[in-house]
């Protein structure tokens, strides 16, 4: 995967949309313009912060199921993103949780979305929603009939679970990628807003073995110089809401101190953007 043709840049921020509870989730609030509004408002802050690509995820349909999700579900991330990709030029990513990876496909391939992200892509995880198994055959065979080039970042040893049996971190590495066709691996802490070890994630990357390694979880404008010393991108999300507190919206503010924190790391590389990636409406 060229991280540089995707994303412009060789160490991309990819920031999250959380979007408030989707049609027929339990917190469903009524209203999908009221799920538009603040996903549009979140993806241009995150977009004029300077990030290099932004996932969107249906985070707050908790309590979620394993597998395959409603349809509806999916009817509403497929409006959401369009509206983003009408304000933002930046790559976009779908999540569509827990691992409906078949369904974010879907959606990726129908609106022109770049990547999808999923929690498990091999193997076999004890999760509060039961054991989820991973289907890297149903998924890679799916991308191909829907003839586009998703690129699939695949989370290894995935927060808020554990795996059936006994893994090595370096094992489970290779297995996403060499057995489940992985284009990145995603590294996470143990659950949403805890960093993956230094350590964890210098074994992953020599186990990747130059595939992309990305920060799953926990990044922080305080950590994040210390953690991309081992990997090649960041997923961030909580550490970007107001007051750190992930049930509020994402403060512009917290991003752009973000990427000025990473960046200072990376400007020997030149890979600062020359371009804004908001479009601007006349």
């Amino acid at each position: 995967m060229d991280l540089y043709q995707l994303f412009k840049t060789r160490t991309p921020i990819i920031g999250v949309v959380h979007l408030l509870p989707l049609p027929t989730s339990p917190r469903w609030g009524g209203s999908l313009k009221a799920v538009i509004d603040r996903a549009e408002q979140e993806a241009t802050a995150l977009a004029s912060g300077g990030v290099d690509g932004i996932v969107v995820e249906n985070f707050f349909d908790a309590p979620f199921t394993k597998n395959q999700v409603d349809p509806a579900i999916v009817s509403a991330m497929t409006v959401v993103v369009q509206q983003i990709q009408n304000l933002v030029t930046l790559p976009i990513g779908l999540n569509v949780l827990r691992n409906d990876a078949k369904s974010a496909m879907a959606i990726a391939s129908c609106v022109g979305a770049e990547f999808i992200r999923v929690n498990v892509l091999t193997g076999v995880m004890s999760t509060d929603q039961g054991l989820i198994e991973g289907e890297a055959h149903q998924l890679l065979r799916y991308r191909r009939e829907l003839g586009r080039d998703v690129k699939i970042l695949a989370d290894v040893l995935v927060k808020h679970a554990r795996p059936l049996g006994v893994e090595n971190l370096t094992n489970a590495v290779a297995d996403t990628i060499e057995r489940g066709l992985a284009d990145a691996v995603i590294l996470s802490g143990w659950a949403t807003g805890s960093p993956p070890s230094l350590e964890d994630l210098e074994l992953a990357s020599t186990a990747a073995k130059g595939t992309p390694v990305f920060i799953g979880s926990g990044a922080s404008w305080e950590n994040i110089a210390t953690l991309m010393q081992a990997a090649d991108g960041v997923i961030v999300s909580s550490s970007l809401k107001r007051h750190g507190q992930r049930e509020l919206p994402i403060d512009p503010n917290r991003v752009s101190q973000f990427v000025e924190a990473a960046r200072q790391n990376w400007n020997s590389k030149g890979e600062g953007k020359s371009m804004s990636s908001v479009k601007l409406h006349s």
